[in-house]
């Protein structure tokens, strides 16, 4: 079985800055692309970034230039770097992963969130 667990999240003040960080655990045989979603409240569930084992990524267009995601194979973590943070930032974020337990079989995985408050 494999875990996700995020860390990182709290309050900041608009224009702020602060950094997510996802750890993954357990027995698999290797994660593919791995990627941050938030949820805010009455909101829908939407993908922030997104990259893959080879170092491609995508971001949504709200966060371009403001934030920046990366990861550390050999760790199986996976960051999310924020700034210059807007209210509208404020969310719980969730690390996800595409993770194969046994060799060509890819199961989804997601952490328990982690509270983003941007706020004056």
């Amino acid at each position: 079985q494999v875990q996700l667990v995020e860390s990182g999240g709290g309050l900041v003040q608009p224009g702020g800055s602060l950094t997510l960080s996802c750890s993954a655990s357990g027995i698999f045989f290797r994660i593919n692309a791995m990627g941050w979603y938030r949820q805010a409240p009455g909101k829908q569930r939407e993908v922030v970034a997104r990259i893959t084992r080879g170092g491609i990524t995508n971001y949504a267009e709200s966060v371009k230039g403001r934030f920046t995601v990366s990861r550390d194979n050999t760790k199986n973590w996976v960051y999310l770097y924020m700034n210059s943070l807007k209210p509208e930032d404020t969310a719980v974020y969730y690390c996800n992963a595409g993770v194969e337990v046994v060799a060509g079989r890819e199961y989804g995985s997601w952490g328990q969130g982690t509270q983003v408050t941007v706020s004056s």
